[in-house]
């Protein structure tokens, strides 16, 4: 009879601990969704940017362009400027601009007298892309 009855209060406290594992399993994933849809809102937000000044500023950083996209009227001036430790340029596809290496906290201005879309690339890690909007 004790080992049934050990038997049987081994099996609730077991059916317990898991429910306590599968709860605080449940909990980590729904606070971890939360978590990355906070994290794709604010880098969406930050992917793109419209600026209504005469001028607009793209950051490199950790090897990516920041904001990704920039939106700006004919006539601005956009200014990239290297934070990274290592050299980038600023390569429009299109040919229209083309800076030199630019170090850190090296700058590269163009102004953007024609509206359309000017996508731009980093030719040392092609893999860094971005895009300037100009409308009229």
């Amino acid at each position: 009879m004790k080992s049934t009855r050990r038997s049987s209060v081994y099996l609730k406290w077991s059916a317990i601990a898991l429910l306590a594992i599968a709860s605080v399993v449940a909990s980590g994933i729904t606070s971890s969704a939360a978590q990355h849809a906070g994290i794709t809102d604010t880098a969406v937000a930050v992917a793109a940017r419209t600026s209504t000044d005469a001028t607009a500023e793209v950051k490199i950083d950790n090897f990516a362009f920041t904001p990704v996209t920039v939106t700006v009227k004919v006539g601005a001036q956009v200014t990239w400027v290297n934070h990274d430790d290592i050299p980038h340029t600023v390569d429009s596809t299109q040919g229209k601009f083309k800076s030199a290496a630019l170090d850190t906290d090296d700058r590269f201005e163009f102004r953007f007298t024609e509206a359309g879309e000017y996508p731009f690339y980093c030719r040392i890690h092609p893999k860094m892309t971005g895009k300037i909007i100009v409308q009229p």
